[in-house]
């Protein structure tokens, strides 16, 4: 039978992966080179509400729950899951998402493996819509990784003992409440602190006061002046803070470029870096980028932006909305090649209806289960 070139880079794709993580079983390797030719994914989506242990409050807004779709999809009785998280001052909702999900038509495709054809028709169906994409492309790289019987960290040929510890992140809040969700954090290495309103320095101190444990800051754009956005930098640095995430709106970028150039602690940009343009833009103004699945339409997209910011020599650091354990365990599947992990949305929340990524001493912690990471 006559071989098409790109039969065989996917069935030699398929024998490299296979020598790479360990050898397939017979039956999966047989069915994953043979299609049966009636196969259809069905994909399938619901609306769910996550509900936050504490009220959240950043330097924008504050809220105790976060809109979510769930996402399905199924080929020759295998099931890949997904998750689109949307906090709402990211512009999409359950009403925006139920819109562009119901675009989505697999009809045209009988093999999930082609998956740069298929992701790629799902970016074009609209121009935004990130975390309803990656919904779909979160429930894509679990299915192929279950019909190829590995965890998608294997795939890429990372190291799961090289994971990092993730931080966990303390909401602006009144001392008292702040004390009590830095106690309730006791196991984590790494503390991450909201910052950008006008008690910064009471957030910190207040923190000081029950744990010396290395701290990372995020403004999320809060503060509008250089000068003392550099002063601050200054006190924090005395403070055992490591780095500090998007000190300033993203449209003064100067500003950041000159903060990033006379700062003590590494800047990272986050609002500033969505997409993979976005690294390229970045690269002189901040010292490393923020990646997150719901904001770059998912694991594809993500890999490829780890990728050029390492040619780039920037740093990297793998972050998360609040998220069920879907979408933290496909982000942890990028985890042993980063320099920061903020991986602890699942721990946010009060319902979160799948297992997945484990935190254990406060590190990141793989399990060998297929796809992304999920026990059914």
């Amino acid at each position: 039978m006559k071989q098409t070139r790109k039969d065989f880079f996917k069935t030699t794709g398929i024998i490299a992966a296979g020598s790479l993580v360990g050898s397939l079983p017979s039956s999966l390797f047989a069915k994953n080179i043979i299609k049966s030719k009636g196969s259809r994914m069905k994909f399938t989506f619901k609306p769910y509400t996550l509900e936050l242990k504490h009220v959240f409050t950043v330097a924008v807004n504050s809220r105790t729950t976060t809109p979510v779709m769930l996402t399905e999809i199924e080929f020759e009785g295998i099931k890949g899951h997904g998750e689109a998280s949307m906090p709402p001052y990211l512009g999409e909702s359950h009403e925006t998402a139920i819109s562009f999900l119901s675009k989505v038509n697999f009809e045209q495709f009988n093999d999930p493996f082609e998956m740069e054809d298929i992701l790629d028709y799902v970016d074009s169906i609209a121009e935004k819509n990130p975390a309803a994409k990656a919904s779909v492309d979160i429930a894509l790289h679990d299915l192929v990784g279950k019909l190829m019987n590995q965890p998608w960290y294997k795939i890429w040929g990372y190291d799961k003992s090289k994971t990092p510890f993730t931080t966990f992140t303390i909401g602006i809040d009144t001392a008292d409440v702040v004390r009590q969700k830095v106690k309730e954090a006791s196991e984590f290495k790494v503390l991450k602190v909201k910052l950008g309103r006008d008690n910064d320095k009471e957030m910190i101190e207040t923190i000081r006061s029950v744990t010396n444990v290395p701290l990372t800051v995020d403004v999320n754009q809060g503060w509008k002046d250089k000068h003392f956005a550099l002063d601050m930098i200054n006190w924090l640095n005395e403070k055992n803070v490591e780095f500090i995430e998007q000190p300033m709106p993203k449209e003064q970028v100067d500003d950041i470029a000159w903060l990033t150039q006379n700062s003590p602690l590494p800047i990272i940009g986050d609002e500033s870096v969505q997409r993979i343009p976005d690294v390229v833009k970045a690269h002189g103004v901040f010292s490393g980028i923020n990646i997150k699945l719901m904001k770059c339409t998912g694991m594809r997209e993500a890999h490829k932006m780890l990728d050029l910011a390492r040619s780039l020599d920037m740093k990297v650091m793998i972050g998360c909305m609040t998220e069920t354990s879907c979408g933290i365990s496909a982000a942890s599947q990028l985890s042993p090649m980063v320099d920061w992990a903020d991986l602890d949305g699942a721990l946010l929340i009060k319902n979160d209806p799948y297992k997945g990524m484990k935190v254990v001493d406060g590190k990141v912690t793989l399990t060998d289960y297929p796809g992304i990471g999920l026990k059914n």
